[in-house]
């Protein structure tokens, strides 16, 4: 039972809420509940790793290996108000990233964080980025959706497993904090204004204690132990892009990425309350898989591995199509290099504007690489020759609804700061 509609707020609810909201007020109370007690950062966070990305040697893993992700997380979108960012400008933005450095341990428990630039950003010099760098216009991706395009220069990802980190950090950047875990710190110059901000969580429970929000039915269906809303893990280890592999390796952004990030709203009433289980299965992971029960609860048993290829999945999507159920797990593996998936998922769920939603936020070595693995989860080859709909019976595309899409470059870390397209 969710405890807001029981009359009681868990702590983890509590804190999610915090994130949501925001500010001073809900820091000050995600404080009191959380009651954090961290270790301070590095001395100097030049010690940290060239790749903003490298985020998972600092993570914990479950009992298959696969990596854990942090609880808490916020997208802070920022514009430049200036025509070309300044040498005093792009100190203070140094600066300011590695004082919230400073702060915290690099790790799920205390901060894990990224900076990216979109190419809205780089459209004011007068330079074009390399050729090594992938990084194409925001667009819409299939024939049934309309996304609004993201054109803001900044998006700062802060992750933990503390909520009161997270808020602690984005307070802190934004200059309405002097000192955060007992370290002086310091904001972002004038010039960056914030435009935007995205919350929300990953993790076993969360969704269920958050599920009282438009797109999920009254009869809190969602189980107790999902780590997402839509009721089964993700993130297997061979299902995701190893951070080699999404990793920029040439020419001055060698050690960067690129990050996409998709605001995706959910309606789950047919998915809970009309679909059965067997559906659930065949439409998330693979028809195979609900015919031979191979998926136990939210997935667990699965290990480290959806199972794609050992139950033939990918082979087989042709002919699923044509006899009605292509799954939305099976549907991607078709998009691999050297057997290998393009995509680091670090995707979270979210309660934003009270409906329930994904932030789909993936890095991959360039853009490129999401859009054809967009294409494959689109199905519309398999929707013309099969007899799925063109979302409907296709995966999982009738339950999601993009409403936003935006792509940036995340440099690695001596170019972070307020780049030119082409940095000594």
């Amino acid at each position: 039972m969710n405890p807001s509609r029981n009359g009681g707020v868990s702590r983890r609810a509590f804190v999610k809420a915090a994130v949501a909201i925001g500010g001073t007020a809900a820091l000050s109370a995600c404080l009191g509940r959380e009651e954090p007690d961290l270790s301070t950062g590095p001395d100097d966070p030049a010690s940290l790793p060239d790749r903003q990305h490298a985020w998972n040697a600092a993570l914990p893993t479950d009992d298959h290996g696969n990596d854990v992700p942090p609880r808490h997380h916020a997208l802070v979108q920022f514009d430049y108000d200036d025509d070309t960012p300044t040498a005093a400008d792009r100190e203070a933005v140094e600066a300011a990233l590695r004082s919230v450095e400073r702060a915290y341990p690099h790790s799920n428990e205390g901060l894990l964080l990224t900076v990216g630039y979109s190419p809205a950003y780089f459209d004011r010099f007068d330079d074009a980025l390399p050729d090594s760098v992938d990084l194409l216009e925001p667009q819409a991706l299939a024939p049934f959706e309309d996304p609004d395009l993201d054109t803001a220069d900044v998006a700062v990802h802060l992750a933990s497993d503390y909520g009161s980190v997270v808020l602690g950090v984005e307070e802190a950047l934004r200059g309405e904090r002097e000192k955060v875990n007992g370290v002086a710190v310091s904001g972002f110059p004038d010039a960056l204004s914030r435009v935007d901000r995205r919350t929300g969580f990953i993790g076993d429970g969360l969704p269920a204690e958050n599920q009282d929000v438009a797109g999920i039915p009254d009869s809190e269906p969602v189980p107790e132990d999902a780590p997402m809303y839509m009721g089964f893990k993700s993130g297997f280890e061979k299902s995701q892009a190893s951070e080699d592999s999404v990793t920029i390796t040439e020419g001055p952004f060698a050690g960067g990425t690129t990050q996409q990030v998709s605001k995706i709203r959910l309606n789950l009433q047919q998915w809970y309350e009309q679909d059965d289980r067997f559906h659930r299965v065949a439409t998330m992971f693979c028809p195979a898989h609900a015919e031979e029960g191979a998926v136990e609860g939210t997935g667990e048993n699965l290990g480290n591995s959806n199972g794609m290829e050992a139950h033939g999945c990918p082979a087989h999507a042709s002919e699923d199509a044509e006899s009605g159920v292509v799954g939305h797990a099976q549907k991607n593996a078709r998009a691999r290099r050297d057997g290998e998936p393009l995509l680091l998922r670090r995707d979270f769920d979210s309660t934003d504007d009270d409906q329930a939603t994904v932030h789909f936020l993936s890095l991959q070595a360039g853009i490129t690489d999401f859009v054809t693995t967009r294409s494959m989860m689109n199905g519309t080859d398999l929707a013309a020759d099969g007899a799925v709909g063109q979302r409907t019976n296709n995966g999982i595309l009738q339950y999601m609804t993009v409403e936003r899409r935006g792509n940036y470059l995340i440099p690695p870390r001596a170019h972070r700061a307020l780049p030119t397209p082409r940095p000594a």
